[in-house]
């Protein structure tokens, strides 16, 4: 195991697919994980998720810095920023078309290690809480997740763009004999691999990965 951890170059054909759709098998990963509605350019209650997550998540990095290390740690790098999103009153979402962006559901989420228990996940909200006690952390929930066959495509550009993309990683599914298999439980899914902040909006790298069946 290398000295620090970067899931993203360990499992580049979840991270860093091509802009050539493909299809993934992904397996079981666990999150911290906090859902919403609204808008996230405007919305407060997204904000706030996002103070959780990156809160919570660094909080679990640099636990070896508090004398308690989980059992097993090892130093990593902090996972990208993932979302699934789907809008009231469709049932078949697959990321664009959006006439209100404040119809979005949203669970925003961060892999973590698997060292990360529910014992661990408790201690560092209870951690967060005295830190930061204006953040609800009772928001956030450790699940394991396990997405299963999917197709995904990068996308390069602003996430406003993203339906010409999108419209090429459909075609690509049917084309190869399957059906996009969106519903309540599988979602639209994000991988958000640049800063918006320090980024340019034609630069932005985003994974767009769509659940699949035969």
């Amino acid at each position: 195991m290398p000295d620090t951890v970067d899931f993203k170059k360990l499992a580049k054909e979840l991270y860093l697919p091509k802009t050539t759709p493909a299809i993934v098998d992904v397996p079981e990963m666990t999150f911290i994980m906090i859902d919403g509605q609204g808008d996230p350019n405007t919305a407060a209650s997204f904000q706030n998720a996002m103070e959780i997550l990156y809160g919570l998540s660094y909080s679990i990095k640099m636990s070896k810095m508090t004398g308690r290390t989980p059992v097993g740690y090892f130093d990593y790098v902090v996972p990208p920023l993932e979302g699934l999103w789907s809008v009231d009153g469709v049932t078949n979402f697959r990321g664009y078309k959006v006439t209100d962006k404040n119809t979005l559901r949203w669970t925003s989420m961060i892999r973590q290690p698997d060292f990360v228990t529910p014992a661990v996940f408790a201690e560092v909200q209870q951690s967060l809480n005295k830190k930061k006690p204006h953040l609800d952390t009772s928001l956030a929930r450790l699940e394991v997740f396990t997405e299963g066959l999917c197709a995904q495509v990068m996308h390069i550009g602003a996430y406003d763009d993203e339906a010409a993309t999108i419209d090429r990683l459909e075609a690509f599914i049917t084309k190869g004999g399957y059906a996009t298999d969106i519903s309540a439980t599988r979602r639209h899914h994000e991988i958000y691999l640049s800063d918006p902040r320090k980024t340019l909006v034609e630069k932005l790298k985003t994974v767009i990965r769509h659940p699949i069946r035969k």
